[in-house]
């Protein structure tokens, strides 16, 4: 069984003044199976962070449905999705969101204490974690103390250490310089070699080229994709870069 399903989407949106009505997504359809690495991609406006906002029951569809582990995620109570979401999925952004008031370790630590995990428990799960992720060294410090890439490693490291069945990684390289992009990467690879699923929006050809798959969403649908199989990441960068310029400039879609 696929681990996320996605079936029809459409989500219309009604603007405040005037009421018009924009369709950000017209009819989506794709699925992941456990295990995966996918890329998303598309221009501004296709339509990519409507998807990721109703994957991560942050927002809710007009019409289809998105299961995750067979669970429509339509179904769950207002009241039980923070618990599902923190329960289910882990969360990378662009800007990190990290608390600067906390320290590092409090940062990873903060969805397992909202969980009710014991401080035993948490320090089990952090040190393999830290140590993964070459942050072990700053756990006390505090986000403004870190650079960008330790920050994004921070990130990952609070995504990860609640066991996510899929990571929703929301340009995750954004903010970060080619060093501490290569090294994220890196991670990404690593965690996703050991079995994680990750689902990744961006607008950078080189983190794409890292996926196993890349999902091109034009006009607010899944207009093409292309699977990785046996070509390096050089490669995958050239055929992610022809299809950009394909879809550019009104090339043929893919059926």
């Amino acid at each position: 069984m696929s681990l996320l399903e996605v079936h029809n989407l459409k989500k219309i949106y009604t603007t405040r003044f005037g009421g018009n009505q924009v369709q950000a997504l017209t009819n989506v359809s794709f699925t992941i199976e456990k295990g995966e690495y996918v890329a998303i991609m598309g221009e501004s406006g296709s339509g990519k962070t409507t998807l990721l906002n109703i994957l991560a029951s942050l927002d809710k569809p007009t019409s289809g449905e998105v299961l995750l582990n067979g669970k429509g995620l339509n179904s769950i109570k207002e009241s039980e999705i923070s618990a599902f979401r923190r329960d289910n999925l882990g969360f990378v952004f662009q800007d990190f969101n990290l608390l600067d008031t906390f320290s590092v370790q409090d940062n990873i630590f903060l969805p397992l204490v909202l969980a009710g995990i014991s401080y035993e428990e948490m320090n089990q799960r952090l040190l393999p974690i830290a140590r993964k992720l070459g942050i072990g060294d700053i756990l006390m410090k505090y986000p403004y103390e870190v650079s960008g890439g330790q920050k994004q490693r921070t990130a990952v490291a609070r995504a990860l250490i609640t066991n996510p069945h899929l990571i929703l990684a929301d340009e995750p390289t954004g903010a970060l310089d080619s060093r501490a992009t290569d090294g994220l990467l890196h991670v990404f690879n690593e965690i996703n070699e050991e079995g994680q699923t990750i689902l990744m929006v961006t607008h950078s050809t080189k983190a794409a080229s890292h996926a196993k798959r890349v999902l091109f969403i034009k006009d607010g649908e899944v207009f093409h994709q292309l699977y990785k199989a046996t070509m390096s990441d050089e490669e995958m960068f050239q055929k992610i870069s022809d299809t950009l310029t394909m879809i550019a400039t009104g090339g043929a879609r893919n059926e």
